[in-house]
């Protein structure tokens, strides 16, 4: 179904539910689709599983010509074309997966116009020949898809994306709509820069950001000690919740994780970027036919992975951000109902994310190095490697991931050309219009990164120690100002936290003095490493060279181990008895609360870690999702009464009560006051102001 732009539109609900089979459009998606058929450019910013494909899909049935999508990543390609082909909708896609003679065949097929739908990846744009085919269709959409790609402060950037710039102004007539599910308002503005939107004679375009809020997600940080007690974390989820993703940092990781799960008698996929393109390839349509119920990956796994019914989403290691851990929690639940995002959290974790922070950002002489090793390699044309075995030739001493940023570097630079084939192998090869102006500026651009990863790293771990509420916490970082929300579904804001506080008994008293003495006598020069390497009696060169291991405070609690005092620490920071300061060093100190606490003179709830001698063979905590089989007509009157409530006092609803504790009470149907008494998060005061209320609707 094509329409001119210049007929009117039939009914768009119509046209959804005759195409799509939907009744109803979900929040956005048609003003979305209205802005571009009046002709709009836009960036959309949508939540994940929250129908962003569908925008332009039906946008497109009501313009003439193609529409032209970029997108990053094969397997979503696939999915995306498969969907659309099993609606009878001509689509195609174009990239590397396609042997010499489908591309051929699919180039002759573009001539023809056969297509509505062109999926691509951005390096195709690099070919003169799919520039000519595209110069002589009818382009009247130009989709870019996880727009944030184009960033280099989004959480995933693609070099590839930077070259679409001139793609945009060539196509001018074409409507432009650019979508992505995690975008902070600093990179929506790098997204509306780099595509040249607004420019070249283009209108400004409409930025259209919608909720992100996911109230059925479960978000929960799990404190763990060792890699033992996330093991059985993890199992006791799978038991539980049957199909999810357990998300690791590395590579590395995620065999090891997918191997201990196997030995505990569990059958997971294995995903990441190390394995052949077919084997990942197998694993995503089994994972998608489930057939797998459960998939150990890197965050490789995702774009693409459209499945509505998992369960849960673990994270064995800390993310490097929020827009990444979002954007990963955001594939469970698509089906709306409940679903678990477990955080696991060691400090010692955070050196990964570190050391990608170094690997992204290179010096100076390390890359004047690489290059002139490859120019004095002495090859001409192409030459094809695996990036392990490019590494030892250009700089054996450094990190594959350095080296890899280093290529990015000179590619962008004019210096070489670099493409990534089957099987994990580069291709680079020399080229002659090489700038070092152009590399110094891309230098001292890197340098603003490395502060800006630094920042969003910070994000992320204020994120996992935040006394508030975790839902509040995300929303407040994208910007969205439904920041005020009534949270049952988080470890903080309800009662089904698995990590209960509690005051020290006399011992972790002496505990807490002897570290809190500590951070006092370290006079707010140092960070939170080097205490805890005082406290546990390090024979670091760092803590011996400046004369550390002579405090008094040096090796008090070495037999506590790292992982138990750092832990400790983080817990004071969250109680505001230490802090932290910003900065690219940050340093810990004491405040007036921590000084009244190491005095006694003071009262305190931490949640304690556990000791190594304890942590060994320790079964670790359920966390249970709550399942209260609730009467929902009592719980929609309570809801009202309280929001009433808050209007006349001018006070978010969840101050008075959660709704934790109205699913109680909607549960148990209390008849007289002291049955009040035994339910969770009603108080003496809250009785006596709201008790003879509460017991009326309950009645009613």
């Amino acid at each position: 179904m094509d329409i001119a732009p210049h007929e009117s539109p039939p009914d768009l609900s119509y046209v959804l539910k005759q195409r799509f089979g939907f009744s109803s459009f979900l929040q956005g998606q048609e003003e979305t689709i209205r802005y571009a058929l009046n002709g709009h450019d836009s960036i959309v910013v949508m939540p994940t599983g929250k129908g962003k494909s569908l925008c332009y899909q039906l946008t497109a049935l009501f313009l003439e010509g193609v529409t032209i999508v970029v997108s990053p990543l094969i397997a979503l390609m696939k999915d995306q074309v498969d969907g659309l082909l099993s609606r009878g909708l001509s689509a195609t896609f174009v990239n590397s997966s396609l042997s010499g003679m489908e591309m051929e065949q699919r180039t002759r097929e573009l001539k023809k116009g056969l297509y509505k739908f062109v999926y691509v990846a951005p390096e195709r744009f690099r070919s003169q020949r799919f520039m000519e085919i595209l110069r002589r269709l009818n382009v009247t959409l130009l989709v870019v898809d996880e727009a944030h790609c184009i960033s280099h402060w989004g959480h995933d950037f693609r070099p590839d994306y930077l070259r679409l710039k001139p793609i945009l102004a060539e196509f001018s007539s074409a409507r432009v709509m650019a979508l992505t599910a995690t975008a902070t308002s600093f990179v929506r503005n790098d997204i509306l820069r780099l595509l040249g939107l607004g420019e070249e004679g283009r209108s400004r375009p409409q930025i259209l950001v919608y909720g992100f809020k996911r109230p059925n997600l479960h978000l929960v940080v799990s404190r763990m000690a060792t890699h033992k007690m996330k093991l059985g974390r993890v199992v006791e989820v799978i038991n539980r919740l049957k199909s999810g993703i357990i998300y690791c940092a590395t590579r590395k990781q995620t065999e090891r994780v997918y191997s201990l799960l196997q030995k505990s008698g569990k059958t997971p996929g294995l995903y990441h970027a190390g394995r052949s393109d077919r084997d990942r390839q197998e694993i995503q349509d089994q994972f998608m036919r489930k057939e797998i119920a459960v998939v150990v990956a890197t965050n490789a796994f995702g774009m693409g992975v459209d499945r509505s019914d998992l369960r849960f989403v673990i994270h064995w290691d800390v993310p490097g951000s929020i827009e990444a851990y979002y954007q990963e929690i955001g594939r469970a639940g698509r089906d709306g109902a409940e679903a678990l995002c477990e955080l696991f959290y060691n400090y010692a974790d955070v050196r990964t994310q570190e050391f990608f922070l170094s690997g992204s950002n290179p010096e100076v002489l390390l890359v004047e190095k690489i290059w002139s090793v490859l120019q004095g390699s002495g090859f001409r044309g192409n030459q094809i490697r695996s990036l392990s075995d490019w590494s030892q030739i250009v700089s054996p001493k450094s990190s594959e991931l350095l080296v890899r940023t280093v290529f990015s570097l000179l590619e962008r630079s004019g210096f070489i050309r670099q493409e990534w084939m089957g099987g994990g192998k580069i291709s680079i090869s020399i080229l002659d219009d090489g700038s070092w102006p152009v590399l110094e500026r891309q230098l001292c651009y890197l340098e603003e990164k490395w502060q800006r990863d630094r920042e969003k790293l910070g994000g992320m771990l204020r994120y996992v120690n935040t006394s508030g509420c975790r839902h509040a916490y995300i929303l407040s970082y994208f910007g969205d100002q439904d920041t005020a929300i009534e949270c049952t579904n988080c470890d903080r804001c309800t009662s089904f936290s698995r990590q209960e506080t509690r005051e020290p008994t006399s011992e972790e008293w002496m505990i807490l003095q002897k570290t809190l003495s500590c951070v006092t006598r370290m006079r707010g020069r140092f960070g939170l490493a080097r205490i805890v390497q005082v406290l546990t009696g390090s024979r670091a060169q760092e803590v011996v060279c400046r004369g550390l291991d002579r405090l008094s405070s040096y090796g008090l609690l070495k037999n506590h181990g790292q992982s138990y005092v750092r832990t400790l620490l983080e817990e004071l920071i969250q109680e505001g008895a230490v802090q932290v300061s910003s900065g690219e060093y940050p340093v810990v100190s004491i405040t007036p609360r921590g000084r009244q606490l190491m005095f006694r003179r003071d009262s305190v709830s931490l949640c304690w870690p556990i000791p190594p001698q304890q942590a060994r063979g320790t079964k670790v905590a359920s966390y249970a999702m709550p399942t209260l089989s609730y009467d929902g007509v009592i719980f929609n009157r309570l809801r009202f009464w309280r929001a009433d409530r808050a209007r006349k006092i001018k006070a978010p609803a969840f101050t008075i009560l959660h709704d934790s504790t109205l699913k109680i009470l909607a549960t148990n149907r209390p008849r007289i006051l002291s049955e009040l008494e035994n339910i969770k998060g009603l108080g003496p005061a809250k009785i006596a102001r709201y008790g003879d209320e509460l017991l009326e609707i309950v009645k009613s």
